[in-house]
């Protein structure tokens, strides 16, 4: 396949999620190829059971059923999908880790925030009474939008800086079983995953950018190939009853289990866990193409397998977190190298979920959604902090 380029492009917009915007397209010759890691080898495993290049450490942040340090927030459990929000400008503004909680009943999602030193200065509810959240997306105007993975689910947009009373539903981005979504400024659209064998890739074109409570849903059409060109078209029922909005526009294309999602630069990447896949949309030429396919890795095995939640860097890296595998968080570099980035041990019953930088770019954010007790009641969040490449 053609070759394609990230450009390393600088930070664009304040305040949203740790470099949510800033990837762009450099010379991505889809699919990447195994490769040693821009980090080096994985170290053995420090004291929190993960496996982490050298210069790199990490702490936990909290843990599924207990309070959040100095706080009075009880951690929810099964742990998911998250954004970064810087907390004020300036050299002595924090930030707000945002994380939703993947049960039935229950749900919802919570927020850790902490001090320009990477204190921990609170937590709380941004959302309650939902289910089943599992990923979602940080919006420029400083939202998060929360995402219910079941047949006829919502799409919630919270305030990260609570309470919980202010997230507002919008049923306009459609009932499905969603997945993540992410914020194109330069379209003014907002694109979504479906997690489902047969599902589809959808874009919201609100009637006023930055008001989420009416506009269009768009489905992708394009035909059966890993590669092509596509086009748009419009979901005739957005609530999806009787008919599945997968199921109402003829020639919308397939996707095996949309996971994450990850806008930048006129790109969009996501991810396809039924087939192990991550997929490139060019938006300005209107053209897809695979990333990354694990069966098409040589020589040797593919480092990335159970592909989920996706985020990326200024340097231009993604970092693509897997649901099982070898429970890594693996980086697909500007070079079209997949490596392993960090592991970790004795989780084999969980996933890796939420991964999010800070805005500097210096502190990584993830939960393991059932930690070492593979149940949702153990999850654990955690922050890995080093020389990332910015």
């Amino acid at each position: 396949m053609k070759r394609r380029n990230f450009l390393r492009a600088a930070v664009i917009g304040a305040g949203v999620t740790a470099f949510g915007n800033t990837l762009s397209r450099s010379a991505l010759a889809a699919p990447a190829q195994n490769g040693p890691s821009p980090y080096g080898p994985l170290q053995p495993a420090d004291a929190n059971g993960i496996q982490l290049p050298a210069g790199f450490t990490s702490r936990v942040i909290a843990r599924s059923g207990r309070r959040v340090a100095g706080t009075g927030y009880t951690w929810h459990a099964a742990p998911d999908g998250g954004a970064v929000f810087a907390d004020g400008e300036g050299p002595t503004a924090g930030w707000i880790y945002v994380s939703n909680s993947e049960i039935t009943p229950g749900g919802g999602a919570g927020a850790v925030r902490f001090d320009a030193s990477g204190a921990i200065t609170d937590a709380y509810r941004v959302l309650d009474g939902t289910r089943q959240n599992c990923a979602g997306g940080a919006m420029p105007w400083r939202t998060w939008l929360s995402c219910e993975e079941i047949d006829g689910g919502y799409v919630y947009e919270c305030d990260p800086n609570g309470p919980a009373s202010k997230a507002v539903r919008r049923p306009a981005m459609g009932r499905f079983k969603h997945e993540a979504a992410a914020a194109d400024p330069v379209r003014k659209v907002v694109y979504l995953t479906e997690d489902v064998s047969d599902g589809c890739f959808y874009r919201f074109v609100p009637t006023t950018w930055g008001d989420l409570s009416a506009g269009t849903l768009q489905v992708l059409v394009a035909g059966s190939a890993t590669s092509g060109t596509f086009r748009w078209a419009t979901v005739p029922d957005p609530d999806g009853s009787p008919t599945p909005t997968r199921r109402q526009v003829s020639g919308a294309k397939r996707f095996n289990g949309g996971e994450g999602l990850h806008y930048a630069n006129d790109t969009a990447w996501f991810t396809t866990k039924g087939d192990n896949r991550v997929w490139q949309l060019d938006l300005t030429r209107d053209t897809y193409e695979l990333a990354y396919d694990d069966s098409l890795v040589d020589p040797g095995q593919p480092p990335l397998t159970g592909v989920d939640n996706v985020t990326g860097s200024s340097y231009g890296d993604l970092y693509v977190a897997e649901d099982g595998g070898n429970m890594e968080i693996c980086v697909i570099t500007p070079d079209d190298i997949v490596a392993p980035f960090l592991r970790i041990v004795g989780h084999d019953r969980s996933e890796i979920c939420g991964p999010a930088f800070t805005p500097a770019g210096d502190r990584l954010y993830f939960s393991s959604q059932r930690g070492t007790s593979g149940w949702s009641s153990g999850g654990i969040t955690y922050e890995v902090r080093g020389p990332f490449r910015t």
